[in-house]
């Protein structure tokens, strides 16, 4: 799998953990929904940097 492919496979992955944990949010525990939120906004912030990291490098 190329860079590219790994970028999206991630973005992917991190965009549908955090909808799944808004759908699921009323039926997890607490303790472990504030790690699995926590886990999901790093996840996010990281997809929207590797994205903008890749739109400015597919200039060059």
């Amino acid at each position: 799998m190329t860079n590219s492919g790994s970028i999206i496979t991630f973005v992917l992955v991190s965009f549908c953990l955090a909808i799944i944990l808004i759908m699921k949010k009323d039926s997890l525990p607490a303790q472990m929904k504030r790690y699995l939120a926590l886990l999901a906004i790093v996840m996010v912030s990281l997809s929207f940097v590797l994205i903008l990291i890749s739109f400015f490098g597919a200039g060059v």
